[in-house]
């Protein structure tokens, strides 16, 4: 397929800068793909929609403060260019980091703007010195492989000195609100360098709701990094490689989702990640029980993995029955995992009604319930 299949035209004010004053407060789409029809709907209403059955899967990972802002100490640095007027202004020029995936304790893939003179050994300075890194290698995607080294705990220089790394369509420079509405409220295990959105409009209340109402909830953790949000760059689909993003599956959780098949109870997950995780969890299960004969088969087995997993039209989904999920940008892998879920025939009209109604996109935009 190609990319351009996947495309719809968005206003840019349509993009939402900031989140609505209460997280609930978020206009939903509900896709009924029985009937190939759609309902303008308010997300608070979900607990009562709900039939009380369905098994809610969560992801529980806590987004990092992983935008820094450095300067450089100049170590093995090139010549001057046109835009520095000095060697030592072009020395200390500010460098961006943005930490995408931990690898080690201190090391860490990142991508680093400018990143065309940020070779190996060159070092980058935050803060009053507090916290440093260096480049020590290369790797795909155009990424930095960097070491952090800190006078103290790496994890708390990196609190304090770092941003929350909104995503690029918010043409606003973070602020200390975001520390906490870019967080959902399942945001337990740090990991991640971009929020799991779809979980951004539950609250206590809405819990609770939805616990009177019978629906069990479960968590999983997956780091979303630059599988999620990195762009398409050919145009045949199938060619792009997807960065993989590290996830785990309690086995407590496990159990939930297997017993909850076994009951043919419906699997709501809460957002794409979840999806990514719980279908490279199954396709993994069933590939390490192809051999097996006479005992029943799990949906799942717990354990941590890599999602390497590209979700796209044709895709047989084993762990999912619905999604929970906000609006996505054109031509992304986002975009693709969704019309694979159902249907582009369905979902590219469902987009253009969003947008003509008036429905906020993105992060900190509306949402839509298929099911």
């Amino acid at each position: 397929m190609r990319l351009s299949d996947f495309d719809f035209r968005l206003p840019p004010g349509q993009i939402a800068q900031r989140p609505l004053e209460q997280r609930d407060a978020a206009r939903m789409l509900i896709l009924d793909r029985e009937s190939q029809s759609w309902e303008d709907s308010f997300f608070r209403s979900l607990p009562e929609r709900l039939r009380g059955n369905e098994l809610i899967v969560v992801n529980n990972a806590r987004v990092i403060p992983a935008r820094l802002f450095g300067r450089r100490l100049g170590v093995r640095a090139e010549k001057p260019g046109r835009n520095h007027r000095t060697l030592r202004e072009f020395l200390s020029s500010e460098i961006e980091i943005l930490l995408t995936r931990q690898v080690s304790p201190q090391e860490w893939e990142a991508l680093v703007r400018p990143g065309r003179k940020m070779r190996v050994g060159e070092r980058v300075e935050f803060g009053e010195g507090e916290l440093s890194a260096e480049v020590v290698g290369r790797g795909e995607f155009g990424q930095r492989r960097i070491r952090l080294t800190a006078r103290g705990d790496i994890h708390q220089a990196l609190e304090r000195l770092g941003h929350i790394p909104l995503p690029p369509y918010i043409s606003r420079n973070d602020e200390p609100a975001d520390r906490e509405r870019y967080q959902t409220i399942f945001a337990e295990r740090p990991g991640a360098v971009a929020a799991p959105t779809a979980g951004l409009h539950f609250t206590p209340e809405i819990l609770s709701k939805l616990k009177k109402r019978g629906v069990e909830i479960t968590a999983i953790t997956l780091e979303v990094g630059l599988g999620t949000f990195q762009p398409i760059h050919v145009e045949e689909i199938e060619q792009h490689q997807i960065h993989a993003e590290a996830y785990e599956i309690s086995e407590q959780a496990a159990a939930a989702i297997c017993k909850a098949r076994r009951e043919a109870r419906p699997i709501l997950a809460i957002g794409t990640t979840v999806v990514r995780a719980l279908e490279d969890a199954a396709a993994r299960t069933a590939l390490r029980h192809s051999g097996s004969a006479g005992a029943p088969r799990p949906l799942l087995d717990p354990g941590a993995a890599e999602a390497g997993i590209f979700i796209k039209p044709g895709h047989e989904f084993r762990a999912v029955d619905q999604l929970l999920t906000n609006f996505h940008l054109p031509q992304s892998t986002l975009l693709i995992l969704v019309s694979a879920f159902a249907g582009r025939e369905m979902i590219l009209p469902a987009y253009r009604h969003a947008v003509e109604s008036g429905y906020r996109f993105y992060s900190y935009g509306d949402c839509m319930w298929i099911r």
